[in-house]
């Protein structure tokens, strides 16, 4: 009997319409593929279409004996412009037979391997643009590789040069094919009878093909005035005769092939390449593997067409780019017309009624689990090497189409982006110019990534002055530029040495550090250089001393060091003689396993490598809140003596100027604005304040669930306030901070002073040793002068590390102290960003994101009537509806998030408080793929908190997700144990249930624990200790080490945790 194919309920006359996203239409049906399983049904302009995410089905629907490509939607739109060209053409039309048969040979691998020269020409063309950017400029990666992979088959296929990169503007043809595609999909979306009434963007579209045909006709009669005998696509459509008919293309039909080749021999390629550099650049394995590659099979010679077949692993890193991320994402099939049954059954239940379109989700059949297991999100070339690759079940792999209606380019695409990628790796290093972008999708017919900008950096000190000659010349090889420019500057006269500075940090903290050593440096008889460590890969400066400080995130390196680290970790020999080098570090002593992890290795490989060390490694503990001075310390104590430099009589401040009559200022914009939509508080009586806040996402934004929303905070308006009146400074008054200081505050331009307390520095920092001493050196009453250095002294950790002291306390409990607004402005550091897990499920709506968060508002521990305010849950508190805040998406590390195979997987979730906030979000995932009629495997939920009736979150929600099914859930209430089988924690609640739980457990269940560190080793030991006992009840028992190893094991890929301070 056939079952019913699940769907959204759609509105009288529009339909679903209102269910697709037009922007990015891809990721709504992935999100309703998540919804409601590997088939729905959507109506769509009055009809009732299917849409397919499974590989099952898919491989069904690749049967030519029962299915057939059909031309629907945004490609039946674009059969205004080419007619029935290559890939618009219905089944059967006579035009779409004779050009098949006729352009075939045209791609086969001679026709394709004599265009090499020519991909060549154009590639080298990228290279030298690139190289003569150098590495600070920005590059536009999409728009750069449009030019090239246009450029390419413009005169690969056509002997036609557009020149695209002599040009300031892209040519004519891609602006008019962007409008075209992005017209046709908007007009596959809406009803016919709206495109009437839209005249303006009818002529758009009539204006965009016309010069389309225009460019093909002008191509086509060059073509003809001059004719050649070159074994081009153009010949042969021109003079090329069908073997089968006698036939040749008409002059129509050579137009529209000619415009169709022209775009997707294009858009698509430049799509792959643009996603693959994305991959590389995010994974720095990967990137190291496939450009050690290049190096030995081409070395630093030309690259040539024999090379093609010889780079396996940049061929598999194509492949797995092509499986997250297809540029023609979908294709749509329909039952065999001709045929003699008036339906289709589908996996033995789903009825496909003769006429009724199938769209094959490729984003999503892609990532089904069971083809490509529970790391299917993942970009894991190796699993595409050639082995695997050819043992993959038949059709999990469909990027360029199905069967007779597949790619016709495919082998001309393969070989240029092989020789792009190759040619790119062999020349540059790479790195993101934002290194916290997340991948964001332009779509039009095809996809792109949108936003994606990156720097090249020539690689072993290739000189531009040979590159373009050695491309083609490999005498011309290995020649470096002996012009390195040497900084130099004048103080009194005295020219300062050279230091590089590099960093690798994500929310600041490490780069507040490093520019605080730059600007100590200018006193020290140095100008400092500060820069990402992922600038310095291939490129460690010699003759002069580098610092390098960084941080571990769980063990892994920052953002903008993932590359140097992973560069670092596979140097062969003594590659680094002749640097002389420092490391810093910080970590959070909550992670024990992993603590300072990254500068450690980067100390280690540095040594192993044959750099000189200036002095021991200094490692700061972020964790116990006092980084900057144990930073401070390191520096004076260990780096600065071991280095023999000056003696540091005046730390360098910032140079400032007052200006009380403008008002412009200019906020950094490395984060989008949120609008709020509620802010809800969730506790009652005497618990700490727990809140609930909804915000609208800024247009492109996109999360999963588990992820991070960070909020870029403003100091509380108490506290501004604070340091106006010490300084005596009127509420507008403007402050320009001298252009060349070492500072992330902004220089050469007023800006607000409200501005800069607010929005820039963080105020509420614990001042530093150095800070103490600083002010005391500004107080000219010497009894204050005393007491001020004795708290630098024997009293900083009763006084100052512990009671969290700043800089602003200090200033107003010693008034006679003279601290210029410069000097404390460079005490203090940049405002960071603080990160909260995300407590919704984007199926539950995309463009919104909620987070639930505990607000910090105690006394001082100072004494006095201060209170301790939280920087950004304060903020957070204090924000209304419609008011807007600046906020980014993090992606959670690891595996923080719901299992792929969610029908087959069970999950325990285990929290304390707050931590409950991202199993919200996946409870609530669960709730809505159960009630679109998916069949979910059981979930578990440990919930810690004081009291049922003040502080247990989401209770109502949450009773009801559980009356459904969706969820089991277990409290410990620390107040009121009774209510909780005696369980005050959540670890006692866990073992107490650990019967159930060990069963659930060895049906394959994943753990999920969010919380502090107390919650986290909680769970960890109790997890260990049933494990123990019923290994011991099984006959098995483990020693304590068999068990922290089963543990580790464990970890890999079934226990993820959140853990925060």
């Amino acid at each position: 009997m056939a079952e019913p194919i699940p769907g959204p309920p759609g509105l009288p006359i529009l339909g679903n319409i209102n269910d697709i996203d037009p922007v990015d239409s891809m990721a709504s049906l992935g999100r309703l593929a998540d919804t409601y399983g590997p088939i729905f049904k959507l109506n769509l302009g009055g009809k009732e279409k299917l849409f397919i995410s499974s590989h099952e089905l898919l491989n069904e629907v690749c049967d030519e004996q029962r299915f057939a490509k059909t031309v629907t939607g945004a490609l039946e739109q674009i059969r205004h412009g080419i007619a029935d060209g290559l890939f618009t053409a219905y089944n059967g039309e006579h035009n779409w037979e004779i050009a098949h048969r006729v352009l075939m040979p045209a791609f086969g691998p001679l026709s394709i391997r004599s265009m090499f020269d020519e991909m060549h020409d154009i590639a080298s063309q990228l290279v030298v643009k690139w190289a003569r950017f150098g590495s600070k400029e920005r590059i536009n990666v999409t728009d750069d590789l449009t030019r090239l992979t246009l450029d390419s088959i413009a005169l690969c296929a056509m002997d036609t040069r557009f020149n695209s990169f002599y040009h300031e503007e892209m040519h004519p043809f891609v602006n008019a094919m962007v409008g075209f595609l992005s017209e046709s999909g908007a007009r596959a979306q809406r009803p016919a009878v709206a495109t009437y009434f839209m005249r303006s963007a009818q002529k758009k579209f009539d204006s965009d093909i016309a010069l389309l045909k225009k460019v093909a006709t002008e191509v086509v009669a060059e073509r003809k005035a001059n004719p050649n005998n070159k074994k081009d696509l153009l010949n042969a459509m021109i003079k090329g005769r069908d073997a089968k008919t006698g036939e040749g293309l008409s002059d129509e039909s050579v137009l529209n092939n000619m415009i169709t080749f022209l775009i997707a021999g294009h858009e698509t390629t430049s799509g792959l390449l643009s996603f693959l550099f994305y991959n590389l650049i995010k994974n720095p394995s990967a990137y190291q593997t496939a450009q050690r590659q290049v190096d030995e099979v081409v070395g630093k010679s030309p690259i040539t067409v024999d090379h093609m077949s010889k780079l396996p692993y940049i061929e598999a890193c194509l492949r797995e780019t092509l499986r997250l991320t297809p540029t023609a994402p979908a294709f749509t099939l329909t039952p065999q017309p001709d045929s003699a049954n008036d339906h289709e059954t589908l996996a033995g239940k789903y009825q496909v009624q003769k006429g009724q379109s199938i769209t094959a989700l490729l984003p999503k059949i892609h990532r089904d689990p069971a083809v490509y297991g529970a790391d299917a999100d993942f970009f894991k070339p190796e699993r595409m090497l050639d082995e695997p690759f050819s043992k993959l079940p038949p059709n999990s792999w469909k990027p360029f189409g199905n069967g007779m209606r597949g790619c016709i380019g495919r082998p001309f695409a393969w070989q240029e982006a092989i020789l792009t990628t190759a040619l790119l790796l062999q020349n540059f290093n790479f790195r993101f110019d934002d290194p916290s972008y997340q991948l964001s999708i332009k779509q039009t017919l095809t996809i792109k990534p949108k936003d994606f900008f990156m720097h090249a950096t020539l690689r072993d000190h290739i000189d531009l002055t040979y590159l373009e000659k050695a491309l083609h010349d490999p005498a011309s090889q290995g020649k470096s530029s002996e012009k390195d420019r040497k900084i130099k500057s004048s103080v009194s006269g005295k020219p300062k040495k050279p230091m590089a500075i590099l960093y690798g940090s994500n929310a600041g903290t490490c780069e507040a550090l490093a520019q605080n050593l730059a600007r100590v440096a200018g006193s020290r008889g140095y100008l400092a250089q500060v820069n990402p460590m992922d600038s310095a890969v291939d490129k460690v400066p010699e003759g002069q001393p580098v610092v390098l400080i960084s941080s571990s995130y769980e063990g892994q390196p920052p953002d903008n060091a993932a590359h140097f680290v992973e560069w670092i970790q596979n140097l062969q020999g003594p590659k680094l003689e002749g640097v002389k080098y420092a490391v810093f570090g910080c970590g959070n002593h909550d992670w024990v396993s992993t603590f300072h992890k990254v500068p450690k290795q980067l100390n280690s490989k540095f040594e192993e490598h044959g750099a000189t060390k200036i002095a021991e490694i200094g490692l700061g503990d972020v964790g116990a809140g006092d980084v900057f001075n144990e930073f401070d310390k390191w520096q004076d104590e260990h780096f600065w003596s071991a280095l023999g430099a000056e003696v540091d009589t005046e730390e360098s401040s910032l140079e400032i100027e007052i200006d009380t009559d403008s008002r412009r200022s200019k906020l950094r914009q490395d984060v989008k604005e949120a609008v709020i939509v509620s802010n809800e508080l969730l506790t009652t009586g005497d618990v700490p304040e727990k809140r609930h806040i909804t915000l609208r996402l800024p247009t492109g934004m996109t999360y999963k669930v588990g992820d991070y929303l960070a909020v870029l905070p403003i100091n509380n308006s108490k506290n501004i306030r604070r340091v106006l009146k010490h300084y005596g400074l009127p509420w507008d008054a403007m402050l320009t901070i001298k252009v060349g200081e070492n500072t992330t505050l902004p220089t050469g331009h007023p800006i607000s002073a409200m501005d800069v307390l607010g929005a820039y520095v963080e105020l509420s920092q614990p001042a530093t040793r150095k800070n103490i001493s600083k002010i005391a050196d500004s107080t000219p009453d010497e009894s204050d002068r005393a007491k001020i250095l004795a708290l630098a002294g024997k009293d900083f950790e009763k006084e100052i590390a512990n009671k969290r002291r700043s800089p602003l306390d200090l200033l107003e409990e010693y008034r006679s102290a003279a601290l210029p607004l410069g000097d404390f402005l460079a005490m203090l550091p940049p405002m960071r960003i603080r990160q909260y897990s995300i407590s919704s499920s984007p199926l539950a709506d995309p463009t919104t994101a909620t987070v639930t968060w505990s607000v910090l508002d105690t006394p001082a521990k100072v004494g006095d009537s201060k209170r301790f305010l939280g920087v950004a849950s304060n903020y957070l508190s204090s924000v209304e509806e419609d008011d807007h805040i600046h906020v980014a998406i993090k992606p959670s590390h690891g595996n923080f998030h719901p299992p792929n195979d969610v029908e087959n997987t069970p999950v325990m979730l285990f929290c304390a408080g707050t931590g409950l906030a991202p199993f919200r979000g996946f409870i609530q995932e669960r709730a809505i793929q159960a009630r679109g009629g998916r069949k979910l495997a059981s979930a578990y939920l440990f919930i810690g908190c004081a009291h049922p009736e003040k502080d247990a979150l989401f209770s109502e929600e949450l009773n009801q997700w559980e009356k459904e099914g969706i969820v089991k859930v277990y409290y410990a209430f620390s107040t009121a144990k009774d209510q909780s089988k005696g369980c005050r924690h959540v670890q006692e609640r866990l073992w107490e249930e650990r019967e159930e739980m060990t069963k659930v457990f060895n049906e394959g269940a994943k753990l999920y624990v969010c919380g502090s560190s107390m919650v986290g080793e909680g769970v960890a030991a109790t997890t260990k200790r049933i494990f123990q006992n019923w290994a011991e009840g099984e006959g098995q028992p483990k020693t304590d080490e068999e068990v922290e190893a089963w543990f580790e094991c464990i970890k890999s890929d079934r226990y993820a945790s959140d853990v925060f301070a």
